[in-house]
């Protein structure tokens, strides 16, 4: 109902879910395939976007936005390994004030680093894949990609034949260490290697990054052991003892070990300094023998990382500053509509192709039909475009001085160029959607897509194109006919085995690949619903709040006597199981409407059951933290802390398994009041909550009290 929302907020939920999918679809493309759809420029233009659309509206933050999560799942080609400690991403500053506010950042969650002074390493970002090796009584025994962070590729066999990488440690190196890097190739032995490539007759690679990655990810070593990587080492993963106080320490002990270093780098505490020398750098780019697309700023001091501690995607004591984009101009020769899984009507650029920074490019994704008007893009344009790095680029503008009189304007559909079904934009909302829902084949097939996709049921062998084929034919309709599909084989007039393009083996496992995933943990069944704005992260937190899903659908059921839902007083919006799907952090309004939503709909409550019938859905596992006294334990922190600051007292209170919530209901456990606490404690106290100054919770969170 469009009177319960004002018009900023409904525009706010809307722009915030298409970018959330368009950038989870490039991290797809650039962790897992290696074959990028857009520039690094225009990626980093919608992560800004993203986040600064969820400063102005932190409800609408949740676990599985790119804000929040790195990479994308590993490729199925490779067992999978799961990394000790999580490899993360960096966030990025691209000006001056980008990188104060960094500082700034840092001395708001650690006020002793502006008194004592704050001294950063900057060095060169090498771009490059990025990989895990891990070394056990100074030998190495595993190596792995970043994946998504916390599940990556093991690479052991391949990562042996590259040179710069020490098989064994000297004496001096932990019993445990794990070395963290980019595995890279140099300029001239990308440009030899192709050469190679181009007289053998196979594809020859976009850019030395790209020829990296698919030498590390060949399933045959002899190729690998053919490529020309390189490694530089630059950080640690787990580790069994304190290596260095400092990362510039850290440097020089893997320099000791034998690792490459990358040179030249700078450390101090001059504010001015890491800034100085990522102009430096950038001059002398083009004369390093390989491919940085940035310099990295850290805290130099480890203790202090460990105090900074993360934010969900990047540690709070390092970022990436991007170099400038690249740019070229080519004719825009159509536009073209996609339909998303959510019926989203996204224009997508068609582009003469050109070659930026080595790089040829064709398509660029335009957004939603206002970007084209704010931009006045005709079809027949000539049209700037820029990258930076090894992906498609975005159009910066249009040469209008260019026109010959012959370029048209591109006219929105008013219907789904899919179903044919009205699409409409709703008040307030930059997205025109496809009314035709589930008899919209568009969004059936996205919505498979999505089901079988990494983060969701991975099944491999059922791709995209499979999923397109299959549903196209009648096999595969719905989820749960995908784990019907081997006994309908068997009725088929023509199986699957004696098809084109396939075979009893390939037939027996795909069969093989469905029935793995029978059995699937409760946060990934959840994800590959495809309900909107609940991504992977969002999922976790609802399969860590619910337990199980029979729980969660009860819980739903109540939920959605939300007045909103059944036309009821505002006062039911106050019952028990909405106040607790709100609780859960990071999940506002926009977010349980999208969820109630889904719920409520008889259909998708239709295939829950179909599903149910077909998989055994585990119930969520929580974190071992049978030593921490509060484990389990809902807390609010209120005013002013003297110990630390309230984002510390946050993190450290997670690790301990307690629930951090941002609002004081009757369920909350105990409320933490610091110095000027206001409205949460008056509230804590007309609930008969439990309230705790600061000294008494730090003392109980220690084991030093009992509950009384």
């Amino acid at each position: 109902m469009k009177n319960l929302f004002d018009l900023e907020k409904l525009d706010a939920k809307v722009r915030h879910a298409d970018l959330v999918k368009e950038i989870r679809k490039h991290d797809k493309a650039y962790y897992q395939e290696d074959a990028p759809h857009v520039s690094d420029a225009e990626y980093d233009r919608l992560r800004a976007a993203l986040e600064a659309l969820e400063a102005a509206h932190p409800e609408l933050i949740t676990k599985d936005s790119p804000t929040q999560t790195v990479g994308a799942a590993p490729s199925s080609g490779f067992k999978k390994v799961q990394h000790t400690v999580p490899m993360l991403s960096l966030s990025n500053v691209f000006t001056e004030e980008d990188y104060l506010e960094f500082r700034d950042r840092i001395f708001r969650f650690l006020p002793e680093a502006e008194k004592q002074g704050l001294a950063l390493l900057a060095e060169q970002k090498i771009d490059g894949l990025s990989c895990s090796l891990r070394y056990e009584s100074r030998k190495l025994a595993l190596a792995a990609t970043r994946g998504d962070g916390t599940e990556g590729e093991d690479i052991t066999a391949n990562i042996r034949t590259i040179r710069d990488i020490p098989q064994t440690l000297p004496e001096d190196a932990p019993d445990i260490v794990e070395i963290r890097g980019e595995i890279y190739m140099t300029r001239s032995d990308f440009i030899a290697l192709n050469e190679k490539q181009e007289q053998a007759g196979k594809p020859v690679f976009a850019n030395p990054r790209n020829a990296a990655a698919g030498s590390v990810r060949q399933l045959d070593v002899a190729v690998t052991k053919q490529r020309p990587l390189r490694f530089f080492g630059y950080a640690l993963g787990d580790v069994s003892e304190k290596i260095a106080d400092t990362q510039s320490g850290l440097r020089e002990r893997l320099k000791a070990w034998g690792f490459q270093i990358p040179e030249p780098s700078y450390v101090g505490a001059d504010v001015d300094g890491p800034w100085r020398f990522y102009n430096e750098i950038m001059e002398q780019r083009p004369d390093l023998s390989y491919e940085i697309d940035g310099v990295v700023y850290k805290v130099n001091r480890i203790d202090w990382q460990q105090r900074l501690g993360f934010v969900s995607r990047a540690p709070r004591w390092a970022t990436a500053h991007k170099f400038p984009a690249e740019q070229a101009v080519t004719r825009l020769n159509a536009i073209e509509i996609q339909v998303g899984r959510t019926g989203a009507l996204t224009p997508v650029a068609r582009l003469e192709p050109i070659t930026v920074g080595g790089v040829v490019v064709s398509n660029a994704t335009l957004h939603n039909e206002d970007e084209i008007a704010r931009k006045d893009i005709r079809i027949g344009d000539m049209v700037v475009i820029q990258r930076a790095g090894d992906v498609i680029p975005q159009v910066v503008r249009v040469l209008t001085e260019k026109r010959t009189g012959e370029e048209t304007h591109f006219i929105f559909p008013q219907e789904c160029p899919i179903c044919h079904s009205l699409a409409i934009r709703e008040e307030g909302e930059v997205v025109r959607r496809c009314t035709g829902g589930l008899i919209c084949p568009a969004q059936a097939v996205e919505r498979l897509k999505h089901f079988v996709s990494r983060l969701a049921f991975d099944i491999e062998g059922l791709g995209a194109k499979i999923i397109e084929e299959f549903y196209a034919e009648g096999l595969i309709k719905t989820p749960a006919d995908i784990f019907r599909l081997e006994t309908l084989n068997k009725t088929l007039e023509k199986p699957l085995q004696n098809r084109e393009g396939w075979g009893e083996k390939s037939a027996a496992n795909l069969f093989a690949a469905i029935d793995q995933r029978r059995s699937i943990a409760l946060n990934r069944f959840i994800y590959a619903l495809g309900v909107r704005q609940i991504g992977e992260a969002t999922a976790k937190k609802l399969a860590a709040t619910y337990g199980t899903l029979e729980d969660m659908q009860s819980a739903m059921a109540q939920a959605v006597l939300d007045p909103r839902f059944c036309g009821e007083s505002a006062a039911l919006q106050q019952q028990p199981a909405y106040d607790d799907l709100l609780n859960i952090e990071d999940v506002g309004p926009a977010v349980a409407d999208d969820l109630l939503g889904f719920f409520a709909e008889a259909h998708n409550r239709e295939v829950l059951e179909a599903l149910k019938a077909e998989l055994q859905i585990e119930p969520f596992i929580r974190p071992d933290t049978a030593g921490s006294p509060v484990a389990g334990k809902t807390v609010v922190f209120t005013g002013t802390l003297v110990t630390m600051t309230r984002a510390e007292a946050k993190v450290r209170a997670e690790s301990l398994g307690v629930k951090v919530a941002g609002s004081v209901s009757a369920k909350t456990d105990y409320v933490i009041a610091g110095e000027d606490a206001g409205s949460k404690l008056k509230k804590a106290q007309a609930l008969g909550v439990a309230i705790l100054s600061e000294q008494e919770w730090n003392e109980l969170s220690a084991g030093k009290a009992q509950e009384s």
